[in-house]
């Protein structure tokens, strides 16, 4: 058993480090393309620059929000692990619509 709660935690901080690495790599990419974009003058730049980082921060909370999941249903489901992870997911919900409403102009569900 110690075996699988060792193998769950590894895939649990897999896929953290795999949210962070996205974040960090389409940061960087979109800066680099920003800056491309600014001095090409291209007239929606900055737009073009805050969809790609909103779309990095959307994938990199739903990756962070899913290992939290999986760390706490698989290893720790007690009930103050579990109001954590709801408040935990409450907290990125809320930042993933800011996102979206940042990126679309508009709430999710009114499209």
């Amino acid at each position: 058993m110690d075996a699988i709660h060792r193998g769950i935690e590894m895939g649990a901080l897999g896929i953290e480090s795999l949210a962070v690495a996205i974040i960090l790599i389409a940061t960087t990419h979109g800066t680099i393309g920003f800056i491309v974009n600014t001095r090409r003058e291209v007239p929606d730049a900055y737009e073009q620059y805050k969809v790609r980082l909103g779309r990095a921060l959307l994938l990199g909370l739903e990756l962070l929000v899913a290992a939290d999941i999986i760390r706490t249903v698989a290893l720790e489901p007690t009930l103050p692990n579990v109001i954590i992870l709801a408040v935990l997911v409450v907290v990125r919900t809320f930042l993933s619509w800011s996102l979206v409403v940042e990126i679309e102009g508009h709430w999710p569900w009114k499209r």
